[in-house]
């Protein structure tokens, strides 16, 4: 394996494939990226068994392709080696015996690399019906509901989103058993009775690499495993075993009361009221309507307390409380001006929503403080 390239090109292609790496892992191989090198181009690829990234750097990217060949090289160090070479072309060789040498216009490294026969033999394969996603409505899915999907391993497969795809209307849900995000979306497929589980983790990986905006993502569904592709790149995720809860029939379809409320000041008013607590994850916050008025407060004995008011046009009574951060993280997932606060009873779920359409619900259970 012989080539000549430009230190950025190879550079933006190692960072996206070593998300794909990890330092639990126990097998040696898979602490590497392995170099494919071909007539066509040069593909890198790293795996951590649950996660593969693969990227593909064309041969017209490529100064000169002098020999073609495969290398494991360890990720944490050639990362970092590319990164910090003072160089814009680097002249990578493979040695006998698994060794790299790379050379650049002030010196060169020798790096101990892997026989790229020890790398697994990993299928990413495709589909012959992608369903294909705007990358910036693919960014909104996420972004809107997977702060809500549960970080405990005792319900595993909680600790994933949800997504549902009848033809042209794909269904997303996360939830931790407290709060439920719900988003709809329509799409471009002709796919019907889809109902898989993806790891969270591993969805915020691939939302991460998705930079440039307005791109075309293609996902191609499997019995347990999915994969995405944007140009030239390839990520595959294992799906989560299991039946998901059908948590749809938890969102109720009707409401006694209704409130608008601008989303910035319901924001600011119970961010105020959380400040007074050493942990601001559990701050109790109950919310009191009375007389066009609503009365925010939380109290914490050993610190103090917190009243303010919004004023609302109605004339309705409730009182309820929550948790701070289920309230903050979800209404931080609207970008409207206005949401739409919705109660039935003291002890039932509530939900929020947007004042303008009802593409995004979330949904929160109360908290008894009696």
């Amino acid at each position: 394996m012989k080539l000549i390239i430009k230190k950025d090109i190879l550079l933006e292609n190692l960072i996206i494939t070593s998300r794909a790496l990890s330092s639990k892992n126990l097998i040696p191989v898979l602490s590497g990226i392995k170099f494919d090198l071909t007539k066509d181009g040069l593909y890198l690829t790293a795996s951590d068994n649950d996660i593969t990234i693969q990227t593909f750097i064309d041969k017209k990217e490529i100064d000169e392709i002098k020999e073609v060949g495969s290398i494991i090289i360890p990720g944490k160090y050639i990362v970092e080696i590319i990164r910090k070479i003072p160089s814009d072309i680097i002249d990578i060789t493979k040695l006998d015996e698994y060794k790299i040498y790379i050379k650049y216009n002030s010196g060169e490294f020798n790096i101990n690399g892997m026989d790229p026969n020890e790398f697994p033999t990993l299928e990413l394969e495709k589909t012959k019906t992608p369903i294909l996603l705007n990358s910036d409505k693919f960014k909104e899915i996420v972004t809107e509901t997977v702060f809500a999907i549960s970080t405990s391993e005792s319900r595993p497969i909680l600790t994933g989103l949800n997504i549902k795809i009848n033809e042209n209307i794909l269904e997303c849900y996360a939830t931790d058993s407290y709060r439920l995000a719900k988003k709809v979306i329509d799409i471009n497929s002709k796919l019907n009775n889809i109902n898989i589980v993806i790891p969270g983790k591993n969805i915020i990986e691939f939302k991460n690499i998705l930079t440039e905006k307005n791109q075309d993502i293609e996902l191609h569904i499997f019995e347990n495993k999915v994969l995405f592709q944007k140009d030239n790149i390839l990520f595959q995720s294992k799906l989560l075993n299991g039946n998901y809860p059908e948590v749809s029939k938890l969102i109720p379809n009707e409401f006694k009361i209704n409130i608008n409320l601008n989303t910035s000041e319901l924001y600011s008013v119970i961010d105020r009221a959380s400040l007074l607590s050493n942990d601001r994850d559990k701050v109790v916050i109950k919310l009191e309507l009375d007389n066009q008025k609503i009365k925010i407060s939380s109290n914490t004995p050993e610190l103090g307390k917190v009243e303010e008011y919004i004023s609302v046009k109605n004339d309705d009574k409730i009182v309820i409380s929550f948790i701070s951060k289920y309230m903050l993280e979800a209404l931080r997932s609207y970008n409207d001006k206005e949401i739409v606060l919705c109660f039935n009873e003291e002890d039932k779920p509530f939900i929020i929503k947007s004042a303008k359409e009802a593409t995004l619900i979330q949904l929160i259970l109360p908290i008894k403080t009696y």
